[in-house]
């Protein structure tokens, strides 16, 4: 059973949310553009104030909070919905390679070998050595730092080297991510 304090707190947090709930997901949904997004925005917004109630209604403006919380929110889902959008412009931007017989069997190894990284070590030595990416590119692609990139492509280009045998894992990696598509491997 709750305290006459915490029945208060909660009456009036509802009556909070039924006077502005349809004012904030219109807020959010004109800096998102988002129609979908803007009700999920505006409840994330809500329940963030309800874990801050006792400051939140203690404040001198409980909706300007509220709304700031929104444009934060909707801020936070535009960044990534930006990042997500240069991955993805990263990852197809590369015209695919066609090889000519390929190496089947050194693609399953090359294949075999790169799912047994992790994959932040995994994804930093395709980037850059399958699609040919610079790392500054590749952190961008991964949002990860540049120092990230070049201890785990490093990392993992070692690990590899364990597992394949020092000749040449870039180029091995190179031509086995190539000649990937052809084998129908890639998408592991």
């Amino acid at each position: 059973m709750g305290s006459v304090v915490d029945d208060a707190a909660s009456v009036e947090f509802h009556a909070f949310f039924e006077r502005h709930y349809a004012e904030l997901s219109r807020l959010a949904h004109l800096l998102t553009g988002e129609a979908d997004a803007a009700d999920d925005l505006a409840a994330d917004a809500l329940l963030a104030l309800w874990d801050r109630w006792d400051r939140v209604r203690a404040a001198d403006h409980p909706v300007a909070y509220a709304r700031g919380v929104v444009a934060n929110l909707a801020r936070s889902r535009i960044r990534s919905a930006v990042r997500e959008r240069r991955r993805i412009a990263l990852f197809w931007s590369h015209r695919e390679e066609r090889t000519e017989n390929p190496d089947v069997a050194g693609v399953v190894d090359v294949q075999e070998a790169l799912r047994r990284l992790p994959f932040r070590k995994r994804a930093c030595v395709v980037l850059r050595h399958a699609f040919d990416l610079s790392e500054k590119d590749t952190a961008l692609a991964l949002g990860v730092s540049v120092g990230t990139v070049k201890s785990q492509t490093s990392k993992g280009v070692a690990e590899l080297q364990r597992l394949l045998g020092p000749r040449s894992v870039p180029q091995k990696v190179h031509a086995a991510m190539a000649r990937g598509g052809e084998s129908g491997g890639r998408n592991r």
